[in-house]
C-alpha cells in the first residue's frame, strides 16, 4: 500500500535524464541502531527494495549510493569488508534486474568535518567528476536522516526522506525534505505514476 505523501513537491518535470542518489542504510537494507554492517551476514534487504531498483534503472540514467561509513575508522570494519559487502549486494541488485552506477562512501567520522561525509559535498561532487553528465537540479536525493537531507538541498536536488520520522528530525533549515514517504518502494509507485 504507497503512504500519502506528506509534502507537494514543486512541480517539475521528470524524465530518464534524471539521477537518483541513494543512502545504503535505512533506504535499501535494515539500519542496525548503534551499530554498524560488519559483514554480508548482517546485510539485510528492506522489503521490496529489490524490485524498487529494477524500476529505477529504466527510470534514471544514473543510479548512485552514498552512505557514510564510519565504522571503517573507528575500526569495526575495513576497506575490505566493506567492498565484500557491496560487491554482494550489488550481485544481488543485478540479478533482480536493477543497477547502481557506483557506491560512494566516507570512511571518516564527522570529528574533522571530512569533505566527504554527508552533509558535505564531496561524495556528489566525486560523482559529478566520474560522470559529468549528471545535473544536480535533476538529481533526486533519498535518506532517510538529517544529514542525507541537508546533502541533497546544499546542491540543489529534490530530497526525499524515508522511514517513520518525527517532526523533530530536522536539525535546520536545509535539513527539511521536499517529501516523505515509508519507504523506497512507495518512490517507486510514484516515479511510475509520473512515467
Amino acid at each position: 500500500m504507497t503512504t500519502k505523501i506528506q509534502f507537494s513537491w514543486p512541480k517539475f518535470k521528470f524524465d530518464n535524464s534524471w539521477s537518483l542518489f541513494l543512502d545504503r542504510d535505512g533506504v535499501i537494507n535494515e539500519r542496525l541502531p548503534g551499530d554498524y554492517i560488519k559483514n554480508w551476514e548482517e546485510f539485510k534487504f528492506l522489503p521490496r527494495v529489490l524490485t524498487s531498483l529494477e524500476v529505477f534503472s529504466i527510470s534514471f540514467r544514473r543510479i548512485f549510493v552514498v552512505t557514510n561509513q564510519a565504522g571503517i575508522e573507528k575500526g569495526i570494519l575495513n576497506h575490505e569488508i566493506l567492498k565484500d559487502i557491496h560487491n554482494h549486494m550489488m550481485e544481488y541488485i543485478q540479478f533482480h534486474g536493477g543497477r547502481i552506477d557506483e557506491i560512494y562512501y566516507c570512511p571518516f567520522k564527522a570529528d574533522l568535518d571530512p569533505l566527504c561525509r554527508k552533509p558535505n559535498p564531496g561524495m556528489a561532487l566525486q560523482a559529478k567528476k566520474e560522470f559529468p553528465d549528471i545535473e544536480f537540479k535533476k538529481c533526486i536525493m533519498v535518506g532517510d536522516s538529517d544529514s542525507d537531507i541537508e546533502f541533497g538541498n546544499n546542491l540543489g536536488m529534490k530530497t526525499i526522506l524515508v522511514g517513520n520520522k518525527g517532526d523533530n528530525l530536522f536539525g535546520n533549515k536545509n535539513s527539511f525534505p521536499d517529501c516523505r514517504l515509508a519507504s523506497l518502494p512507495d518512490l517507486a509507485n510514484y516515479i511510475t505514476g509520473m512515467l
